[in-house]
């Protein structure tokens, strides 16, 4: 056991979002570690009662693990920031989204309250345990519903301590709470919420036990008072359908079914019908032609002409195009503008394999591919202007990620609907998807008509398009 005091630490320092799931869950990556300050009177130990505000509805949980600082840091390199954490410990860190409004970012209101990061109930000694090695859970009555480990961090213990010690001494007791993993929600009164940190078949916290209690006290008039919206109720339980909100656009199986059923070309030519004439992806062609056909939604990715010291800054390191490719979902489709400049690589064959190994439907870029053998041979299509020898950094600076974009000449925003096949590609606003694949259906059942009567040696004339008398043959055989 550690006798490093948590009870009043000088400082608490809390990373915003730090797990590949929870930022997954959020849709959006950050490139480096945001921090923000709790109060040390907001300490609770285990078995503690927490109330949640009167006037409120959203009081969330965070299961964590907490670094307890031991030797002082000061301007430490990331591989010395571990040496100077003297122990973990489980922490919970709360949060009513309902105070949100005011100090969003800060949250000095939402989450300062007295008791809103209990810690413990025992440490477990950093000289004994590898910090890659750890694990984090939470329960919600008896329910496991945070489960996660330190292999899925964007950025290491290390790092976090090496990036405060910078600007700050990181004084002995100090406590820095390193991020939640996906599965954070809302607890009501007469919860019971436990946190466990542990090293799997190894040491353990023990389980941090906090009971949610109804606060009777009202929020005075000369202060931001309790409000709240959709937005943060699916912040706050974790996505529209946990919160009861009507969830937004889904590309079903059954949906992406129907796309895949109809070729690209017909799905063109109905957006052509809509005033959608600049939706096809152009200049690209499926390195692999027979594994071409897909449907997903949009992941996106925009590089930037090369510049050196733009390089410098983001090009090295987890940069934009690796968390990219290191977090996109199953059924996503990566797309990368790369401004038509094909002189130099926009991925290559271990980029294209992550993505495929994370189940992600499609890459299309207007760029080029490196190792184009290769990635070709993988089976997941990827779409390119061609292929290249050099690495970007000749030509391109990974810039930014989920943001609108602009490959081969057409406008693409994350969740925009993607469909591909040999003739290329195109993009779908999600809101008229399903109008789009219902009549793209139709039209090939009646082309499909009309190639059987040519077939059979009836002329175009009037066949095509049907007149009348074609029309109502036709429609007279689909019933």
């Amino acid at each position: 056991m550690s006798d490093v005091a948590i009870t009043r630490p000088g400082k608490i320092l809390a990373v915003h979002l730090n797990y590949r799931s929870r930022a997954q869950q959020r849709g959006r990556v950050p490139a480096h570690p945001s921090y923000f300050l709790k109060p040390s009177s907001s300490v609770a130990a285990s078995g503690d009662a927490l109330e949640r505000p009167e006037g409120t509805e959203l009081l969330a949980f965070e299961g964590e693990i907490a670094l307890v600082i031991g030797e002082p840091a000061r301007r430490v390199s990331p591989e010395q920031g571990w040496s100077h954490v003297a122990a973990v410990t489980a922490a919970n860190d709360f949060g009513v989204y309902d105070l949100r409004a005011a100090d969003r970012g800060s949250n000095v209101r939402s989450k300062g309250g007295d008791g809103f990061t209990p810690l413990g109930p025992t440490l477990i000694p950093a000289a004994s345990v590898d910090p890659d090695r750890l694990r984090v859970r939470t329960w919600v009555d008896g329910e496991l519903v945070q489960d996660d480990t330190t292999d899925g961090l964007l950025f290491p213990f290390g790092q976090l301590v090496a990036d405060l010690s910078q600007l700050m001494t990181l004084e002995t007791g100090d406590v820095i709470l390193t991020g939640t993993p996906a599965g954070s929600s809302v607890v009501a009164p007469g919860a019971t919420v436990e946190v466990e940190v542990d090293v799997p078949g190894g040491p353990s916290t023990g389980r941090l036990v906090t009971p949610v209690v109804q606060g009777t006290a009202p929020f005075g008039d000369f202060g931001s008072r309790p409000a709240t919206d959709d937005t943060q109720r699916a912040e706050a339980w974790g996505s529209p359908a946990a919160a009861g909100l009507p969830e937004p656009f889904d590309l079903t199986d059954e949906l992406r079914e129907r796309l895949l059923s109809v070729a690209v070309a017909t799905l063109s030519s109905q957006l052509r019908r809509r005033g959608y004439d600049d939706v096809s992806v152009d200049g690209v062609a499926p390195l692999n032609p027979g594994a071409a056909k897909f449907a997903g939604r949009a992941r996106t990715l925009r590089y930037v002409p090369f510049r050196p010291d733009l390089f410098a800054s983001h090009g090295g390191g987890f940069n934009a195009q690796k968390r990219l490719f290191d977090t996109v979902g199953a059924g996503e489709v990566i797309v990368m503008e790369a401004r038509g400049d094909s002189t130099a690589g926009t991925l290559g064959d271990l980029l294209a394999l992550r993505a495929q190994a994370r189940g992600a439907a499609a890459i299309v870029t207007d760029g080029a591919v490196r190792d184009a053998d290769v990635v070709g041979g993988l089976g997941i299509p990827t779409f390119s202007r061609g292929a290249h020898p050099s690495v970007l950094g000749r030509r391109h600076v990974p810039w930014e990620i989920d943001v609108t974009v602009a490959c081969g000449g057409t406008t693409v925003q994350p969740g925009d609907v993607i469909v591909g096949d040999a003739d290329g590609v195109v993009v779908i606003p999600p809101a008229i998807v399903a109008e789009v694949v219902a009549d793209a259906i139709e039209q090939e059942r009646e082309e499909e008509f009309m190639a059987e009567q040519v077939r059979a040696g009836a002329s175009v004339d009037g066949l095509f398009p049907m007149n009348a008398e074609w029309r109502a043959r036709y429609e007279g055989e689909a019933r």
